[in-house]
């Protein structure tokens, strides 16, 4: 599966809600999040931003913890797909991952489906997997 950025700052935000569940999950390995070398540059100059400097702890100790745990894949092939260009770097990474899943907080941004990736949010995700709640 691939997260996307705002997944992985909402698990900052909210430690509690159910993108902080997934990441937890990854960082525990019963979830395997994928990323290429672009989107672990954006997890890190997003989550380390200014504006979130009331959670810099949290993100810090977060992305340590991913660090160890995330499946690094080499960048795929350029993809336009996606609403807002940023994002077509988590298509890319999901096709390279040849992942099952592309979760985001953002569906509007993207197709349902790509590259044999669903796009879902975490609710959808958790709902699709129920295993992972038990």
């Amino acid at each position: 599966m691939v997260l996307d950025t705002n997944i992985v700052l909402s698990a900052c935000l909210k430690p509690d809600g159910l993108e902080a569940r997934l990441v937890t999950l990854a960082i525990g390995g019963a979830l395997t999040a994928c990323v290429t070398p672009e989107v672990w540059a954006e997890y890190r100059d997003v989550l380390l931003r200014d504006k979130f400097r009331a959670v810099r702890e949290r993100a810090e100790t977060l992305l340590a913890a991913l660090d160890g745990a995330v499946l690094r894949v080499a960048s795929g092939e350029p993809v336009n797909a996606a609403s807002d260009e940023d994002d077509n770097r988590f298509l890319e990474c999901a096709v390279a991952a040849q992942a099952a899943y592309l979760v985001t907080g953002n569906l509007r941004h993207y197709p349902p489906e790509h590259g044999g990736a669903l796009i879902v949010n975490a609710r959808q995700f958790l709902d699709r997997e129920p295993d992972l709640i038990a």
